[in-house]
């Protein structure tokens, strides 16, 4: 029997989509959560979001620093360096029967390293997915080999880690987490949410999150610059910007939207972090959500939100009707945008169906860790699918 449980969370967005299933295992009297938090929860630059953890009532068991020193590569190799002994380190004083994570990201391949190392059992959430566009592609595969629990967003991404050798029995489509949050939380009403900010929104008003294309680094500057571009033809429409996360490439793509924001204090607003409350609150109330986030492919469809998916981050995706997918050119954006705001698209919006379950994943998660036996989880049998004879 699992008693002792750690969650790990290394960005804001993570967390957000982690909070049901950390609620659970901390309110259930047979279990203990252990929370570790590293990455950029921890960096000022990135709105130091440990602080929503701990206002949120959270105790925290192990920060482990994972300072990203400059926006490169090398940076990121240095973090992870720094991040994988305080991570065994951590580990081993803790020594929890099972460690949870989520995604894709640098900070969670070194955690799930660790583990390894560590000879500590991992489940994986959000494995099996594609997005072609970013190195977290080849993260959640590599991660999905050291994991041994598996608990995808969708049947064809169950379908996929099981490709991958792990055994059908380790493996559960139970929808995406992000969706559970949408049915849990009492969202923010328009004009608490602009006291909250400080800031009105206005009449209309676009959110938009847009993060590095990692394998397209040189042309970071041109997409954003064709993004800006393109909000400028919408000028009825005032534009929240979230922060950019802490990929190889996102200073270039940061300091273009931070200086627009300051040229245009009217129409524009940066927030470094939003938090889920906000962020979740702000896209019920928003024509469209623009950018390139997984949330604009998970959260704003079951949300009945238009979607305009820029460039190649998310390729691969599955994704709902309302979701349109452009280049990251100026035209190419515009006429997303129009087509996103047509009464006619929003009106079609609100009658997609979304591929990624019912808002329940934390509760069968949940249900399957606390009673997932320990006895040889460690042990791996790589599971063969048959292969046909090349002559019969």
């Amino acid at each position: 029997m699992i008693r002792q449980l750690a969650i790990i969370t290394g960005s804001r967005a993570e967390y957000g989509l982690l909070r049901p299933l950390m609620a659970l295992v901390r309110d259930h009297p047979a279990t203990r959560l252990q929370l570790i938090v590293t990455g950029t929860h921890l960096e000022a630059r990135f709105g130091h979001t440990v602080d929503a953890i701990v206002d949120d009532g959270y105790a925290i068991d192990a920060a482990v620093p994972m300072p990203v020193p400059e926006d490169t590569p090398l940076g990121i190799a240095r973090a992870m360096g720094q991040g994988l002994p305080g991570l065994v380190e951590t580990f081993m004083r803790l020594r929890p029967d099972l460690l949870i994570m989520l995604g894709d990201r640098y900070e969670m391949l070194c955690a799930a390293q660790a583990a390894m190392l560590s000879n500590l059992p991992l489940a994986h959430i959000h494995g099996g997915e594609a997005s072609l566009g970013t190195m977290d592609e080849s993260i959640r595969h590599a991660i999905t080999k050291l994991a041994h629990l598996h608990f995808t967003a969708a049947e064809p991404y169950r379908n996929r880690v099981i490709q991958m050798g792990e055994s059908p029995s380790r493996v559960w489509n139970v929808g995406a987490i992000g969706l559970d949050a949408i049915r849990g939380l009492t969202l923010m009403s328009r004009g608490e949410l602009e006291q909250s900010l400080g800031w009105e929104l206005g009449e209309r008003f676009f959110l938009i999150t847009y993060h590095p294309v990692t394998f397209d680094r040189p042309h970071a500057g041109q997409a954003v610059a064709a993004l800006l571009g393109a909000l400028e033809r919408f000028g009825d429409y005032r534009l929240l910007f979230t922060g950019v996360n802490a990929d190889p490439g996102h200073e270039a793509l940061e300091r273009p939207i931070r200086h627009y924001c300051h040229d245009h204090p009217h129409r524009a607003f940066h927030v470094a972090s939003l938090g889920q409350i906000r962020y979740l609150s702000a896209m019920k109330h928003c024509a469209a959500v623009v950018g390139n986030s997984s949330s604009g492919i998970i959260e704003a469809p079951a949300m009945d939100k238009p979607t305009i998916n820029i460039g190649r981050r998310q390729m691969g995706r599955l994704r709902a009707a309302s979701v349109i997918d452009c280049a990251d050119d100026i035209e190419a954006i515009s006429q997303a945008l129009a087509q996103a705001i047509s009464p006619g698209f929003q009106a079609a919006v609100r009658q997609t169906t979304h591929p990624f379950g019912d808002g329940q994943a934390a509760e069968r998660i949940f249900s399957v860790v606390r009673s997932h036996p320990l006895e040889d989880l460690l042990i791996k049998r790589f599971y063969d699918l048959p292969v046909p004879t090349p002559y019969a």
